[in-house]
């Protein structure tokens, strides 16, 4: 999945391992927040002054999560 400024918190920490890390490198405790089921990058980057394209950059890199087996 691509990430994109539109891309719901939520779905990022879901998609994308170590997601939590980047945010967190940023100043944003995302996995804990209750909003991020309704925040997206955009929004969040706005709140807390930070670079929406160095958010991007960097979790655009991180591998997906691992399809579970049924």
């Amino acid at each position: 999945m691509q990430v994109t400024i539109d891309t719901l918190i939520r779905d990022v920490l879901l998609t994308h391992d170590g997601a939590a890390d980047v945010f967190e490198r940023h100043g944003l405790p995302c996995a804990a927040c209750m909003a991020a089921s309704m925040d997206t990058i955009a929004a969040v980057a706005t709140m807390h002054d930070v670079s929406p394209a160095a958010l991007l950059d960097e979790l655009n890199a991180l591998p997906p999560v691992p399809m579970e087996e049924e």
